[in-house]
């Protein structure tokens, strides 16, 4: 009986320790695999590597606007800061050249590190797209840099930790808002102490969240935690007590050259969340359907991603929503662009995003376990949303591209 017992608890012992082994091998040596893309030498023209780079790329392209339309109008906005005096939203308005109907907002970086992208993005549509027939009846508003503290130092959120995606309203009943779900959660999104990606604990980051995801689905576990929260100042996805500055700074702006524009659009440009080199078509649920209607117009052809998958979670706070809601009687678009970089609409794939987010959060409040490990968890943080791929940048300006010239000819 004793020989058998022996046998059994070696049997048993051995199942775990494969198991275990597979699961530390098989999570810690993933990767999102390839973009399958020619690289443009011509795209990659349009990234640049830091906030100053792109803001005078942004600029320098701006300005060429004013000798090329009539009534162009280009100023930055300052975004005061406790640690910097050199923060702004750069905003070029090019007025429709003869029937001002429609109005094209393409605004970028209210998650700042996304902005790399986006910027590209304004920068490539400025330099490739606009001509006089374009803007004939069309006005663009180009909105560079909603974030630019976080733009400046790699992060999502700003200078007070607040994810401004999830702050943008027009009533202060947001921040009343109770997110249960990830009350449930804090211990596992935010824990305390230096990070260190090397840990036991992160190595074997799937156990603690497969544990999880029996309790909760995978649905309820990504809405609980990205839908926003208004409690933890530290936290992830914190919408704060009260609006940052950037809300009072837009708001003028969109009213003031929206007002002569019947149809407004706004494509809010992001970076990270879905399928690895995708460009995600992910607006704001839309009830009116006479929008929707137009909307799926404007991008005939193309799938939008209307909240009716399970992919899709729900925020609060969103700019693009806030839009719609400033400007009441304006008939209004909502789109947000999102630039697949992790996979993150599989699980492995969203719980390294979701680790990558908590590393970075736990560092910048408690500290990194060595320089080796702060480096780690910002080029992991980096790459998330704006991968050095040089396929992947390609492919991104280039379907930017494409998508935009269906929005011009069909809006």
């Amino acid at each position: 009986m004793k020989k058998f017992l022996k046998i059994g608890t070696f049997i048993l012992v051995s199942l775990v320790v494969f198991i275990l082994a597979f699961v530390y091998i098989s999570y810690n040596t993933w990767s999102p695999g390839e973009v399958k893309a020619t690289v443009d030498p011509s795209a990659l023209t349009y990234y640049q590597n830091s906030y100053a780079e792109c803001r005078e790329s942004f600029r320098k392209l701006a300005e060429e606007m004013i000798f090329k339309f009539d009534s162009v109008e280009v100023f930055p906005i300052r975004v005061n800061s406790r640690t910097d005096n050199d923060l702004t939203i750069d905003v070029c308005y090019i007025p429709a050249q003869k029937e001002k109907s429609n109005l094209l907002i393409l605004s970028s970086g209210s998650h700042g590190v996304e902005g790399f992208v986006g910027s590209a993005v304004q920068q490539m549509v400025m330099k490739e797209l606009l001509n006089k027939e374009l803007v004939a009846e069309t006005g663009v508003l180009f909105i560079h840099a909603i974030n630019p503290y976080g733009f400046r130092n790699f992060r999502r959120v700003s200078e007070n930790n607040i994810d401004l995606n999830r702050n943008f309203e027009v009533a202060t009943d947001l921040f009343s808002l109770k997110n249960q779900g990830y009350s449930d959660l804090y211990g596992f999104l935010n824990p305390e102490g230096k990070a260190n990606p090397e840990s036991l604990k992160n190595r074997f980051f799937l156990l603690a969240a497969l544990h999880k995801l029996v309790k909760e689905s995978k649905k309820s576990l990504r809405q609980a935690i990205m839908q926003g929260q208004y409690q933890y100042e530290q936290g992830l996805y914190y919408g704060g007590q009260s609006f940052e500055p950037q809300v009072s700074l837009i708001a003028p702006v969109l009213k003031h050259y929206s007002g002569n524009y019947r149809k407004i659009m706004d494509i809010d440009l992001h970076s990270g969340y879905g399928e690895l080199g995708v460009l995600h078509l992910f607006p704001d649920p839309v009830k009116d359907v006479k929008v929707k209607t137009a909307v799926e117009q404007v991008f005939a052809g193309h799938r939008i991603d209307w909240g009716d998958s399970d992919d899709f979670y729900t925020t609060y706070g969103g700019f693009s929503d806030y839009i719609g809601k400033l400007l009441p009687d304006k008939f209004y678009m909502p789109m947000v662009f999102e630039f697949g970089t992790l996979n993150s609409q599989t699980t492995i794939g969203i719980l390294h995003s979701l680790q990558n987010m908590i590393l970075e959060n736990q560092g910048v409040h408690y500290g990194y376990s060595s320089d080796w490990t702060k480096e780690e968890i910002f080029m992991n943080f980096r790459e998330m949303y704006c991968p050095s791929s040089l396929a992947w940048r390609s492919k991104a300006i280039n379907d930017s591209r494409y998508m935009m010239e269906t929005v011009f000819r069909n809006f």
